[in-house]
């Protein structure tokens, strides 16, 4: 710890961080996903609803205890990575249950959505639009499994990121501590100050 710096750093730059936009863009096409391919009323509506929404939601509570707390925020940076695990389950048993095919990373539908890097729900709504009006009819997917395919798409992505972030974490903890560490140093330093 540096003489100068805070006692409690500066923290909560969530909106910053490209995992959180990932994994709010994840939230925003489950929740489109969900009403237009998933009974409102089934248990599977509401739980990949609210493990797209525990992904967003526990990064910016992580970040936002940072201050205080880097174990806190390790911890719900993971939760954060579990969530969009579990959702990635969902997607995938959304396509075995349906008997729809699991597409390869660099599926040619695939690759043209890696290529546009949507960041907003409309801008992945025009690229399903223009995905499914592509090409014969008869070799065009289904709308609820071109969406399924690039919403796992992104949580792979989503995924790894926060994977990065974790490990980043991890090491920070190990190298500078936390706050209690951080307050030892803080007093250890004050009272050199005063002799």
């Amino acid at each position: 710890m540096q003489e100068n710096e805070p006692l409690i750093p500066k923290h909560g730059g969530y909106r910053d961080l490209m995992s959180f936009r990932i994994a709010q863009l994840i939230y925003d096409v489950t929740m489109c996903f969900c009403d237009a391919f998933i009974d409102k009323r089934s248990r599977t509506h509401d739980q990949m609803v609210q493990a797209a929404r525990s992904g967003v939601q526990n990064i910016a509570e992580g970040s936002q205890a940072s201050g205080t707390s880097k174990k806190m925020e390790l911890k719900l940076t993971n939760v954060a990575r579990a969530s969009l695990e579990e959702l990635r389950l969902d997607y995938q048993d959304f396509l075995r249950q349906g008997q729809s095919p699991l597409w390869s990373p660099d599926h040619p539908a695939l690759m043209r959505f890696k290529s546009k890097r949507c960041a907003t729900l409309d801008e992945f709504k025009a690229w399903a639009m223009e995905e499914s009006a592509s090409g014969p009819i008869r070799d065009r997917p289904s709308p609820s499994v071109l969406e399924a395919n690039a919403a796992l798409s992104l949580i792979n992505l989503g995924c790894r990121l926060l994977d990065r972030q974790i490990a980043a974490q991890a090491r920070a903890f190990e190298r500078e501590g936390g706050f209690t560490e951080r307050l030892y140093r803080t007093r250890q330093n004050r009272r050199r100050e005063s002799v």
